[in-house]
């Protein structure tokens, strides 16, 4: 694989390899030198890195970028491979599409995304946030990622797609989400092997949901989906499926890896977790500044639609744009002291969630979610250590971040 390096404005110019372990470890050295190198910057394989909040926050916002999926797959493979499942299976997704079908598709979903209907949720999220503790308390230790970052988020989409008990016990058992489809730097041919495989079982899986719920309609997200789709001019059954899979992927892992990268960092910053337990009003704000210090997804990607220029740098139409969340929510320009975990940070609006047109739909379910669960951490187990004995262990993935494992005792 091509490292990618940005101009030598230093001596100390960091070359990067998104998927070299050190890099993923601790990726926020290299934002800051590109940062300030070349905020920016175009790679050697040709698309664009944007570093700055001010720029990033422009990209997700401005209709001059949009997504263009198929073109953008093809320049970074330089073949089309629409052919593959589980890219086609993507490509049928609100999260790739521009309008009018990301129109369309988006808004046979928002409300199950409102404020009111994830304020309703608060007490069935507290409910098993305790359950889950439960499970692991009178134990003295736990793997947080495993036992409670993995199987909170994983239950609660679970309810509202409306997946039934009975079924979620491989959903339970591991994640399967796999974000380098979405990356820069192109799967190999076993990688891609493996994605296909994937996104096939998902979709026997998800087929089967939709077919228990033409039988038996529930109040549920799979419910009203199957409903747009029988009426056959809002949603096609393959849009349907891979759509179903985009939001129950979506809706667990990045929540899942605010939990756990969020735990570590406070784990950290000893003093941030101390001024939580003595303040829990605190908590809310806490998770904002968890979002911004070491963000879920770090990337996301733009195509230009029309010739733009960035920072006194024009970029051609149908250039890709990769759009580095995590660097940008710790530009100086934005805050102050950016790589300081700061509980009490006012003014915090990460761009963890995107923004503009894709801003996340589950923004506020992840929120509440963290927010619960470190809250019931505080009273219940306000003595929980995490014991560094290994080096916290990274999944493989440059676009989201987060942990395999994470040890935890009280």
């Amino acid at each position: 694989m091509n490292a990618i390096a940005p101009p030598a404005a230093s001596a100390d110019a960091l070359q990067f390899n998104p998927l070299d372990p050190a890099f993923i470890a601790d990726p926020y050295p290299f934002y800051r030198r590109l940062r300030e190198a070349a905020p920016v910057f175009k790679t050697p394989q040709g698309f664009w890195l944007v570093t700055r909040y001010e720029d990033v926050s422009h990209v997700l916002r401005d209709r001059k970028f949009g997504k263009d999926f198929a073109g953008n797959m093809e320049r970074r493979y330089g073949t089309n491979r629409m052919d593959e499942p589980a890219v086609a299976s993507l490509a049928r997704t609100m999260l790739v599409q521009d309008p009018p079908d990301h129109t369309r598709l988006r808004g046979l979903v928002t409300k199950a995304f409102t404020a009111r209907r994830v304020a309703d949720m608060r007490p069935r999220i507290k409910a098993l946030v305790d359950e889950q503790l439960d499970r692991v308390a009178d134990k003295g230790e736990m793997d947080v990622m495993r036992d409670l970052a993995h199987r909170l988020p994983v239950i609660v989409i679970c309810d509202m797609l409306g997946i039934p008990e009975e079924h979620r016990a491989p959903f339970l058992a591991g994640s399967n989400v796999n974000g380098r489809i979405l990356e820069p730097v192109p799967m190999t041919r076993e990688e891609l092997d493996l994605a296909n495989q994937s996104t096939k079982m998902a979709g026997i899986y998800f087929n089967q949901l939709c077919e228990l719920r033409r039988r038996e309609p529930k109040d549920d997200l799979t419910t009203e989906l199957v409903k747009a789709e029988e009426a056959g001019d809002k949603l096609s059954a393959e849009e349907l499926q891979a759509n179903i899979g985009l939001l129950f992927g979506a809706g667990h892992e990045t929540t899942t890896n605010l939990i756990g990268n969020g735990l570590l960092a406070l784990h950290r910053n000893p003093d941030q977790w101390e001024r939580l337990k003595s303040d829990p009003s605190l908590i809310p704000n806490a998770v904002e500044e968890l979002l911004r210090y070491d963000s879920s997804v770090q990337i996301t990607g733009r195509v230009t639609h029309a010739d733009v220029e960035l920072s006194g740098v024009k970029l051609s139409a149908k250039e890709s744009v990769v759009c580095l969340l995590g660097a940008a929510n710790r530009d100086p320009a934005q805050y102050a002291d950016p790589d300081r975990l700061d509980v009490t940070r006012q003014n915090v609006r990460p761009l963890s969630f995107g923004g503009g047109i894709h801003f996340c739909l589950g923004a506020q379910l992840a929120r509440l979610e963290a927010e619960l669960v470190f809250t019931a951490l505080i009273e219940r187990m306000p003595s929980l250590s995490l014991p560094e004995k290994d080096a916290p262990a990274w999944r493989r993935s440059f676009t989201l971040r987060g942990l395999s494992r994470l040890p935890a005792v009280w």
